[in-house]
């Protein structure tokens, strides 16, 4: 008898790396990467500069914190407003900034939102995120976040922007595993931005080629017209 896949804690982080990297990376335009090797941790925390966390539910219950340096939150907040097109004088300065902290609270709802979606997916379970929490923390204090979790397991997560700069992301979620009994397809999800990008290009290259079709038959009027006098010795 074939063994069946087990799907672990382990396997879960590494679809929520990928989300984190595939939304950072796509809204500042920069690379950012993460670290091959995960740290066991024995609970998470919100540590300073900039700290956030999203509490989810459903199939199996969790909690992803995101702790940046100054550096980093800085770093990824301007790059994704010059992403936007902002100008620059509109650019905040300043992690302490609400800007900073209303931006960065949207990517990791935008994350966790991408990474519910791959678990919908790939486990074929569903798991529901609350808003994202996000402060400002001073260097002498950690925050814990309680959560009623069957015997959780706590990972984290080393991540480097584009120039070196350096946050971390943890998660906290049920002891569980997932055990493939029978091969399926996995759907891929539908990116209503990507479907209105290919319209709009479908859309255009029509139009363009209606222009063309309407110059060429214009030369051909001119060019019957000018035949047409030059018999009239016009």
């Amino acid at each position: 008898m074939a063994r069946n896949k087990v799907i672990s804690t382990e396997d879960i982080l590494s679809t929520l790396c990928h989300s984190v990297t595939e939304v950072l990376s796509s809204a500042s335009g920069n690379q950012i990467s993460y670290s091959a090797m995960v740290q066991k941790i024995t609970r998470t925390c919100m540590r300073p500069d900039i700290g956030c966390f999203v509490l989810f539910d459903g199939g199996f219950t969790g909690l992803v914190v995101m702790n940046f340096t100054q550096q980093a939150a800085m770093e990824i907040y301007q790059d994704y407003m010059r992403n936007m097109g902002m100008p620059e004088e509109e650019i905040a300065h300043s992690h302490l900034s609400d800007d900073v902290s209303n931006v960065l609270g949207e990517l990791m709802n935008q994350m966790v939102g991408d990474f519910t979606g791959k678990v919908r997916e790939q486990l074929h379970t569903s798991i529901t995120q609350n808003q994202p929490k996000m402060m400002a923390i001073n260097k002498q204090v950690q925050i814990s976040v309680d959560t009623t979790m069957d015997r959780p397991q706590a990972r984290r997560v080393t991540f480097t922007t584009q120039n070196q700069n350096i946050f971390y992301l943890e998660l906290a979620m049920d002891k569980t595993e997932f055990i493939k009994l029978h091969d399926f397809d996995i759907t891929e999800s539908v990116d209503p931005d990507s479907i209105i990008e290919s319209q709009a290009k479908v859309n255009k290259a029509k139009q363009d080629t209606s222009k063309t079709k309407a110059a060429a038959n214009n030369d051909v009027s001119d060019d019957a017209d000018d035949d047409f006098l030059a018999e009239l010795g016009l």
